[in-house]
């Protein structure tokens, strides 16, 4: 067998060579990529009575065209004679772990790039003031610091041994002890994309440095808000390479520990990371909303600890009779805006200005309650009624509502009363035979009931409309929210959407049994640092009513 130290030189020219050509940014594409050309294979070949393809198939669909290096196809390793010795799901796993190593080393890549190329430039660093550098480039020199010794322990690791032994321990440790840079980076992402933004349109001399730096053949085309946004694409992808040996793993083994352990330490940081940055923003947006406010008669205080914008926009309000005669002679509705928060609605009317809105009527969320207006005819097309139980006068009223579409008409009824049964049941029911769909081009949500979506996520379907639009739960996070049906594809496969479950259910029962334990031994090894650059907000609880 080919020893350790000639197997370590072949994945370092692999991954710095072969792999490296690669930035992180095109290893995250060609990546998801080759996720859904493996799933559209599953959907589309059979063999034999219609089983699925072996793994083999899809091992070697990643190793054509684009691709990326494979752990089966390095030299040391087809000569050592592992591959004939090694089962088809040793060698899957072996792959999942082998990922994880080489795309470390292409994030590390992406990383210098950004410290050599943008940092380091001094054109673009003369041009800046000593408050801006900190706000563009925030702590990205103690994530650097963190990728540089996570990747050095896993290049000692495979350095042991030909068949790579684990990875998720050396995770694990590393999130407990070094990961925590990277909530502060992400929570700081709010100012740092505002200040960019600013920077570029105050400041001639950055703006033109900036140009000439990602018009360089180095930078591959890509821009420079490209770069500062990897940590937490890293993060959050580490977190679904984890995921994936954890699907692959042997159950009840040290190996299926080490990656339990890891995940939940790994989808903890993300979460962190998720919350701290909605609470920038959402207080942000909680100050901005209340300055357009106007109160009648009652004033409820909008801004608190523990609410947040689900939803706003204009509808329109039916008033007068609801007879045919009515509808004809008179103008049937009037405009409103309706602002929803978790556990508020605010019932509006837009000053002449535009500017300001008058409150008109508010309800407590858990008071609310729809009635969808169904085949009633052109007139009441895309109408429901929102009834409330009790107002800010303590009595019950109704609203009868036109929207400008059936799936805005629908986004309304899921946000305004959020228990109604949805059109599919919830991935929690096990129901192998429920749609589900790929993404196959990203999605940034544009409104606050949208879900943002990353290429080769998996989203269980709960509801979908004629108009093209979809509200799915991820499989992975389980989050939920609507997006544009033309990002997605429906997997035909009941086959792959059973294995999805599965695996989805298996990766809950695994943390299931070792939650609490592990969580409180990291929180105690752990002294998160989450100083922010910027003026202390209110703290929010994330928890929904």
């Amino acid at each position: 067998m080919t020893d350790g130290s000639s197997f370590i030189t072949e994945l370092m020219r692999s991954s710095h060579c072969l792999f490296a050509a690669f930035l992180y940014q095109e290893y995250r594409d060609t990546s998801e990529q080759q996720e859904i050309e493996q799933r559209r294979q599953r959907d589309g070949v059979t063999v034999g009575s219609g089983m699925i393809s072996p793994p083999a198939l899809q091992l070697q669909l990643r190793n054509t065209g684009r691709s990326l290096s494979l752990w089966q196809n390095l030299e040391a390793v087809q000569n050592s004679g592992l591959l004939s010795r090694l089962s088809p799901q040793e060698v899957i796993l072996q792959e999942a772990m082998f990922e994880l190593v080489t795309s470390e080393a292409s994030y590390y890549k992406s990383l210098e790039l950004l410290e050599r190329h943008f940092l380091q430039n001094s054109d673009l660093i003369t041009s800046l003031s000593q408050s801006d550098i900190h706000f563009l480039f925030s702590n990205i020199a103690d994530i650097m610091k963190a990728s540089e010794r996570f990747l050095m322990d896993l290049e000692h690791r495979i350095e042991e041994s030909l068949q790579i032994s684990d990875v998720c321990d050396i995770v694990y440790h590393h999130a407990v002890e070094h990961f925590h840079v990277f909530i502060s980076y992400v929570i700081n992402q709010v100012y740092q994309e505002k200040n960019y933004r600013r920077i570029l349109q105050e400041n001639t001399g950055f703006r033109e440095s900036m140009a000439a730096l990602e018009n360089q053949p180095k930078v591959k085309g890509l821009s420079f808000t490209s770069f500062l946004i990897l940590p937490f694409q890293r993060i959050t992808r580490l977190k679904l390479l984890v995921q994936n040996i954890l699907k692959k793993v042997e159950e009840n083994t040290e190996r299926e520990i080490n990656a339990i352990k890891a995940h939940q330490e790994l989808e903890r940081i993300v979460k962190e990371c998720n919350e701290g940055a909605r609470k920038m923003s959402r207080t942000e947006e909680l100050i901005s909303i209340e300055k357009t406010l106007e109160f009648k008669s009652k004033s409820v205080p909008v801004i608190s600890h523990s609410r947040w914008l689900l939803k706003k926009g204009e509808v329109l309000q039916m008033t007068g009779p609801k007879s045919t005669r009515t509808m004809k002679s008179r103008k049937l509705y009037h405009p409103i805006y309706l602002f929803l928060f978790n556990n508020l609605l605010l019932i509006t009317k837009r000053s002449s200005n535009g500017e300001k809105f008058q409150v008109l009527d508010s309800c407590s969320r858990s008071m609310l309650r729809t009635e969808d207006m169904e085949d009633q005819g052109q007139m009441l097309a895309f109408v429901f009624v929102l009834k409330l139980l009790e107002n800010q006068e303590d009595r019950p009223v109704s609203y009868m509502l036109k929207t400008s579409s059936m799936s805005e008409k629908l986004r309304w009824i899921c946000a305004l009363t959020p228990n109604r049964r949805t059109r599919f049941l919830s991935t929690s029911t096990h129901q192998p035979d429920s749609p589900q769909v790929q993404c196959i081009q990203s999605y940034s949500a544009q409104e606050p009931d949208e879900l943002s979506i990353e290429m080769a996520d998996v989203l269980h379907i709960l509801e979908r409309t004629d108009d093209g639009w979809m509200m799915g739960e991820r499989l992975h996070d389980g989050e939920r929210g609507w997006f544009p049906c033309r990002v997605v594809e429906e997997i035909l496969s009941s086959e792959v959407r059973a294995q999805n479950l599965r695996e989805c259910q298996r990766i809950q029962q695994a943390q299931g049994g070792q939650q609490g334990g592990t969580r409180a031994a990291s929180r105690g090894r752990r002294a998160t640092k989450t100083a922010l650059y910027s003026p202390t907000w209110i703290n929010q609880s994330e928890q929904e009513q």
